[in-house]
């Protein structure tokens, strides 16, 4: 059990082979839901409610069959607070901005997840300070071009950006709540509070929540499917046992899963001017994790 704890405190601990498949398939599940988004015309927080209400019920008869402490489950229930808000900016950028330079942005995250470290009075080494300069100078890049090309974009940029932060927050209390909870359990209870979250939005805003067409309703499966149930899920599970760090690096390549599908789904070929961008975050930000020294991450 101690060499597992080491494992999940460490930054340079690679996950394991079980793992490592996990986090493939996690990477195919996320690097779809992009796409999938930018092609639904469902109002976000619809998108959002039917999405993880559909992963909720999934996963309910599998978390049924074990206990959980009242502390675990307060943990699970922030967790699919912060989830929810951290999807309202996610869907938002994936609708305002191209999906390249929005999964790109949100890539920031393992950034954020080493900056909470030091506020809680962790250390960070010189190295890892320069790989957030590396990742900053591509943050202007891309949101440069992207406000030369519309206000519209950039907006997006600043949503996917806010979403990275989310996202970091969301991992660490996975990471920390799953220490005295099944994955299954704490994945229903995450997606129910996130969906019960985002339902009163979606009444008091007025918007939408039937009567789509059944083409809406094939691409919310697809979300549950892919993003919930063979994304979230698979990066969950291994988050018992690896980093989120570690998680957070690999999460890396959904950036280019991402970009592809774009481009055969969507047609839609990021700038090219965003690209050298894009390169300098993704390294920026491997820097950051493969050059932090083993700390503890949980919150």
């Amino acid at each position: 059990m101690q060499e597992q704890k080491s494992d999940i405190h460490s930054h340079t601990a690679m996950p394991g082979r079980a793992d490592s498949i996990r986090l493939l398939i996690g990477i195919v599940g996320i690097g779809v839901s992009g796409p999938l988004i930018a092609l639904s015309t469902m109002p976000v927080v619809t998108l959002i409610f039917w999405r993880n209400l559909g992963g909720a019920l999934v996963m309910a008869p599998f978390a049924l069959r074990h206990r959980a402490n009242r502390t675990a489950i307060a943990w699970a229930a922030l967790g699919g607070f912060v989830l929810a808000i951290h999807f309202i900016a996610f869907f938002l950028a994936m609708r305002l901005t191209t999906v390249a330079a929005g999964t790109a942005l949100v890539a920031l995250q393992p950034i954020f997840t080493a900056l909470f470290v030091r506020l809680k009075g962790g250390h960070i080494p010189s190295r890892a300070w320069l790989g957030m300069i590396v990742s900053f100078s591509g943050v202007i890049l891309i949101s440069g071009v992207d406000l030369s090309i519309s206000l519209r974009s950039f907006t997006g940029d600043v949503a996917a950006i806010f979403s990275a932060v989310l996202a970091a927050i969301y991992v660490m209390i996975g990471s920390k709540a799953q220490q005295s909870l099944e994955t299954s359990t704490y994945t229903a209870i995450c997606y129910a509070t996130c969906a019960i979250t985002a339902l009163p939005i979606v009444l008091i805003g007025g918007f939408q929540l039937w009567n789509f067409s059944g083409n809406e309703w094939w691409l919310v499966i697809a979300l549950v499917v892919f993003a919930q149930l063979l994304g979230h899920n698979m990066f969950n599970a291994a988050l018992k046992r690896v980093s989120p760090a570690v998680v957070s690096l690999i999460i890396f390549f959904e950036v280019p899963v991402a970009s592809l599908l774009a481009i055969w789904w969507l047609d839609q070929t990021p700038p090219l001017g965003i690209l050298p961008g894009i390169l300098l975050i993704l390294g920026g930000c491997a820097l950051v994790v493969l050059r932090t020294r083993p700390i503890k991450t949980g919150i």
